[in-house]
């Protein structure tokens, strides 16, 4: 029986001695055809690896960082699999807002919807920290149970929520210019009453700065912010999450890189060493 016959490829390129691949599959949590790419480096093909989950931004799908970030050579090296997951439901039947860049497709926020028309499809946390996992451990050759996360912007929240949220399910954490209090973020406040209601309590549960607040974090965390983000002052607060953790004495590191932006500039600078600190972590 071929392991592989419910994912259909997409694309398959030859990266570092590795191989970057695109899947599509029918997801039981999204209720549509899902895709994801992941690299696979070299020591795949003799052993199985352990894997770093991405989680991408604002209108970006699975293939931004993989054709910007150029973390496949840091993954190469370090024996490690990076998997990289779309950002929300697609197809035509998925609700959408399509004068809005902030919410519908390209917008999952990673969270399970709670109203409709989206959770018929958007339960993106679901499918990131379940059933995603489970495929991917299913059909390649990486190491079941040993991963760790990071993303960027919106990913970056998604991370932060999916390793606070899972505190034994994940080795390390850390983000790129993460939404860290989605609930005081025009960004958050627009996915988050959409998606789960108006009141603002509900919300609590998929906020990183809450969650911390609330004593459930255990991972240290890891982020890079640069100084000339646009989008710091009116929708990143790093600074709450920072707070938040300092009172629970929960490890932070928030690194903040003089003039650079929001753009994956920044990230293909600073992704090597955030491949490495996810290698040692995966690699213990």
């Amino acid at each position: 029986m071929n392991p592989l016959k419910n994912l259909q490829e997409l694309e398959a390129v030859k990266e570092f001695g590795g191989w970057l691949k695109r899947y599509q599959h029918a997801s039981s949590t999204c209720h549509c055809e899902m895709t994801f790419s992941i690299y696979l480096p070299p020591l795949a093909e003799q052993q199985k690896v352990p894997v770093l989950y991405w989680l991408s931004g604002l209108t970006c799908t699975d293939d931004n960082f993989r054709t910007k970030a150029g973390a496949q050579r840091y993954a190469a090296e370090h024996g490690i699999a990076i998997v990289m997951p779309d950002t929300s439901p697609r197809g035509d039947d998925v609700a959408d807002v399509t004068d809005r860049y902030d919410l519908g497709k390209g917008a999952g926020f990673y969270v399970n919807a709670s109203q409709k028309p989206w959770s018929d499809h958007y339960q993106m946390f679901a499918y990131i920290n379940q059933e995603l996992p489970a495929l991917i451990e299913a059909n390649f050759a990486v190491l079941a149970g040993v991963k760790s996360i990071s993303g960027h912007s919106m990913g970056g929240h998604g991370a932060l929520i999916s390793a606070i949220k899972n505190p034994d399910a994940y080795r390390s954490v850390s983000a790129f210019s993460p939404i860290c209090h989605p609930i005081s973020s025009p960004w958050g406040q627009g996915c988050l009453s959409t998606y789960l209601g108006d009141d603002p309590a509900d919300w609590n549960a998929w906020d990183a700065t809450e969650l911390v607040k609330s004593g459930l974090a255990k991972l240290p965390i890891l982020i890079d912010q640069g100084s000339g983000d646009q989008f710091l002052a009116g929708q990143l607060y790093p600074q709450d999450l920072q707070s938040a953790c300092r009172e629970q004495d929960i490890e932070i590191n928030v690194r903040m890189q003089p003039d650079y932006d929001h753009s994956y500039h920044f990230i293909a600078t600073f992704i090597g060493e955030h491949i490495a600190y996810h290698a040692e972590a995966l690699n213990q």
